[in-house]
């Protein structure tokens, strides 16, 4: 395979060189921090007063975590570095705390994004004859904007379709050829069953790639999408604390996704003492933004579990890959003392062939013990007079579920189409136990 760079010096540089930059980068990034009243603070409480301070890579140890906790907390403009005449742009996320994490930008930070956009949607193989429909939501919300520029950087036609509303997607790509679609998991499997609803078949479409990302999915559903849309499916790895998308992505080989670091300083701890684990194992990935004037953000607590592979990558890049997110510490359900992440259960059902492709996983208190019912979307086909076929497979799900997640749960298995669909992040846990 022949495989293409944005930038081949900075994809291809020397670890040794790479780390110089990095060295220089974090340097400026802690100059930057000192100029925000929550950083000065909390660098000289550790005796960090100056860039000075910071004489090797290692030092970054030093620097204490940053959590979303201390960005709402310096909500609206505590983490800002510059004069807010500076600012030329502003994303913003959510939580269930109602007050939004504020990043800003000045017109330097977009540039610098957008080249790591560019630098990713490139590695992929795609250029300036590709169509690309962008089908994630614009707005505050990074993901839109974020890969808006960088495929109009990459000279790609973007139509920027947003999320929702499939039937106007499948003419936007029927009329101007979509060949490349950036979409969450979860909506391109939606996208899929709607083709069969809606009567379009697959050879009125020239799509060749996807980009997958915004919520956790396992390597089967990958697998499961690309078979269904005969696609190359990309996981793309992003959050709006370190700009947005295009902060580590897969090249042509799809073998882990390559942290761009000569933006982004990762570390992976562990999660309970916050030791770095060993190379290879997995833990919560920590980073710190080395391309953002703006708002600086220094060892960012992501709760993303992932890990370093060790192995080089057969594109050449030196840029170390990340595994797949398998999860994040704060999804973690306790089930009657058992821990037990969603990304499990989707890995173990995806990979049953008769299982469609939406379920719920509900999570309910029955006396004083938790109660785990697993919701599956199946073929019209096992519905039948005779139920021992349905039985049969349900009873089969249920074992190979208790198998892999030492849980008892409850399997329940509904027609396509009647489990609730989001056009967004998809809402894959109900947890309905009281809370204390």
């Amino acid at each position: 395979m022949i495989y293409q760079y944005w930038n081949k010096e900075m994809e291809t540089l020397e670890r040794s060189a790479l780390e110089a930059y990095q060295l220089t980068q974090l340097k400026a990034a802690v100059a930057q921090a000192l100029q925000t009243p929550f950083y000065r603070e909390r660098l000289a409480a550790v005796g960090i007063r100056s860039d000075a301070d910071i004489k090797d890579l290692e030092d970054v140890r030093r620097i204490p975590f940053t959590t979303k906790g201390d960005l709402r907390t310096g909500f609206p403009y505590g983490f800002l570095s510059i004069p807010r005449e500076e600012v030329v742009r502003l994303h913003a996320s959510s939580g269930t705390t109602g007050t939004p994490t504020t990043i800003y930008f000045s017109k330097e930070d977009i540039h610098r994004w957008t080249a790591f956009v560019a630098r990713s949607i490139y590695a992929t193989g795609c250029n300036k004859t590709d169509v690309f429909q962008n089908m994630i939501t614009y707005g505050l919300f990074t993901g839109g904007l974020g890969f808006h520029f960088g495929g109009e950087a990459v000279g790609m036609l973007v139509i920027p379709s947003g999320s929702g509303n499939t039937t106007r997607q499948f003419k936007l790509m029927q009329d101007f050829g979509t060949t490349v679609v950036h979409a969450t998991p979860s909506f391109l499997l939606h996208v899929q069953a709607k083709m069969q609803e809606e009567g379009v078949r697959r050879e009125q479409l020239k799509l060749t790639r996807a980009f997958a990302g915004a919520e956790p999915y396992s390597e089967d559903t990958r697998r499961r999408i690309e078979e269904l849309l005969r696609i190359d499916v990309y996981n793309s790895y992003g959050l709006s604390e370190m700009n947005g998308p295009g902060v580590a992505f897969e090249c042509q080989a799809k073998n882990g996704l390559h942290l761009w670091e000569d933006g982004y300083l990762g570390e992976i701890v562990n999660p309970e003492t916050l030791e770095p684990v060993p190379d290879g194992e997995t833990g919560e990935l920590v980073l710190t933004c080395l391309c953002r004037e703006a708002t600086p953000i220094l060892r960012y607590r992501t709760r993303d579990l992932s890990g370093f592979y060790t192995e080089p990558c057969p594109c050449g890049r030196t840029h170390r890959r990340l595994r797949r997110i398998t999860g994040r510490t704060d999804d973690m359900l306790i089930i009657n003392g058992v821990n037990l992440f969603p990304g499990q259960i989707e890995e173990v059902i995806m990979a049953i062939k008769e299982v469609g492709n939406n379920y719920l996983i509900l999570v309910e208190k029955e006396g004083v013990l938790d109660r785990l019912t697993v919701k599956i979307e199946v073929g019209s086909e096992v519905f039948r007079d005779d139920t021992r076929p349905l039985n049969a497979l349900k009873e089969r799900i249920r074992k190979t579920l208790q198998a892999s997640i030492t849980i008892n749960p409850r399997v329940e298995l509904h027609q396509q189409g009647s489990l609730p669909v989001s056009e967004g992040k998809a809402r894959r846990v109900l947890d309905q136990r009281p809370t204390v």
